[in-house]
């Protein structure tokens, strides 16, 4: 079971983030925005499958696939009971425990800074097309909890 989305990168992308990474369907990167990888996706976490949304929520282990040309980065997470799911433009990655409407994720092993540098810069173009592919490895969290 997967999903991918599709988003373009910016000029402002800066992928600085110490704790998260995030794709959204807005067209720009505030100066604050050191979080976010890629705009103008074709997808938030409100758009996702009810299928996928459901094993989200039931703790399993996911993995994203980054893919931008020939280059990719992988980080493997964590869903959760609470996730609600729903926001209608972002999708947030997390390294920590927060959940709120835009977070896909938790617990997660890689944020922002921490992808190669040649892969934040292939996304500084607004020409380049990042494909993120979320898929449930099938792994359950055996101790409910991160």
């Amino acid at each position: 079971m997967g999903e991918v989305i599709v988003a373009r990168g910016h000029p402002g992308v800066t992928a600085r983030h110490q704790t998260t990474f995030m794709v959204t369907k807005d067209l720009e990167v505030g100066q604050k925005g050191d979080c976010i990888i890629a705009v103008g996706a074709d997808k938030s976490v409100s758009d996702l499958s009810p299928e996928l949304k459901h094993a989200i929520r039931t703790d399993r282990e996911l993995v994203i696939t980054l893919k931008v040309g020939g280059l990719i980065e992988k980080i493997h997470a964590w869903g959760h009971p609470s996730l609600t799911l729903d926001h209608p433009t972002d999708i947030v990655v997390r390294k920590s425990k927060f959940t709120c409407r835009r977070t896909l994720v938790i617990g997660a092993d890689k944020a922002a800074a921490d992808f190669s540098r040649k892969f934040v810069g292939a996304l500084r173009n607004m020409t380049t097309k990042l494909e993120l592919r979320i898929e449930i490895s099938g792994q359950r969290n055996s101790s409910g909890s991160i």
